[in-house]
């Protein structure tokens, strides 16, 4: 594995754009969007015929358009696969300087991940590019990536983000369900819960503990909007940071839900304020609407209030 220190953290991304690379149209529209980040897809997106003269259309895509504050992402094909290796350093020889992450899927242990990180390391020497400037975001999404998660969150430098993709999951998994969203209304069999609940709380445990972001992956039924929020914001509560668009309908939804109201600022500040005023008459907790509060609470609410920092919603 390469040997440098991480790059600072802290790209927001509320909204991760999924946006197929054999399409020049759709590309140039998802550069327009309201989303955090987008990820031009080279894997499930594009049919097999069309992967290799895809990379074109993400390369000229990175290069010539505006992309804003977004994060440049593209998503290249599974390490065993025979368009990996290529994807990656075609469009890094090509766009490196406009990239900001490589999405990997399909990974089943750090192996994978110290196979891209070293496969950049040489890419960067070699085109003169800052070493470790292009993070990874990696897809949870088979058995033996959960049962591993606390080693890959923690395996390498570049790693920014962990997303959980819940479509191939279920299938590795064996789950009899009726396609990705379904279980987060109507399953095929009866289910008391939220039938992701332990894959979705292990792996953003694994995420917080190693200082990475925790993404949901997609909610299939774009039309069902109501269904969307209601998978973003259960994420959102266990402590996940953002979630995959399909469509651009959802950007706003992702966007809203994984960022703090302006009710929870307020609130946030008021305890804060609360708690500081009761140790400055040296009292250790306060009495805030009724509900003693203390600095456990406290860091509770501030974490409020960074989100919102980094959000743009507070100084």
């Amino acid at each position: 594995m390469s040997n440098y220190e991480r790059a600072p953290l802290g790209r927001l991304r509320r909204s991760e754009l999924s946006t197929p690379g054999h399409s020049k149209k759709m590309i140039a529209k998802a550069a327009a969007s309201d989303a955090d980040m987008v990820f031009l897809d080279l894997e499930d997106a594009v049919a097999p015929p069309a992967k290799v003269p895809s990379r074109s259309n993400i390369i000229a895509g990175l290069n010539e358009l505006d992309w804003g504050n977004k994060i440049r992402a593209f998503r290249c094909n599974s390490v065993d696969t025979e368009w990996c290796h290529d994807d990656i350093t075609e469009i890094v020889a090509g766009a490196g300087a406009n990239i900001d992450v490589i999405m990997v899927p399909k990974i089943k242990g750090p192996r994978e991940v110290w196979f891209v990180d070293d496969l950049l390391t040489g890419l960067e020497k070699k085109l003169g590019l800052e070493v470790g400037r292009i993070g990874i975001e990696c897809l949870i999404e088979e058995v033996e990536a959960l049962q591993t998660v606390d080693q890959i969150a923690r395996c390498s430098p570049r790693l920014e983000a962990l997303t959980l993709g819940v479509g191939d999951l279920s299938a590795s998994q064996g789950m009899r369900l009726g396609g990705i969203g379904v279980a987060d209304r109507e399953q095929a069999l009866p289910y008391s819960g939220d039938v992701w609940h332990h894959a979705r709380n292990r792996m953003i445990v694994a995420c917080r503990a190693a200082g990475i972001d925790a993404i949901d992956g997609p909610y299939a039924n774009f039309a069902d909007s109501e269904g969307y929020k209601k998978s973003a914001a259960t994420f959102a509560l266990l402590g996940g940071v953002g979630k995959w668009c399909i469509h651009p309908s959802q950007i706003e939804i992702a966007n809203r839900v994984f960022a703090p109201t302006p009710k929870e600022i307020a609130t946030a500040q008021s305890a804060i304020n609360a708690v500081a005023a009761a140790e400055a008459e040296g009292a250790g907790a306060a009495n805030f609407d009724g509900i003693m509060i203390d600095a456990a609470t406290t860091r509770l609410f501030q974490v409020t209030l960074d989100r919102a920092r980094q959000c743009g919603l507070i100084d």
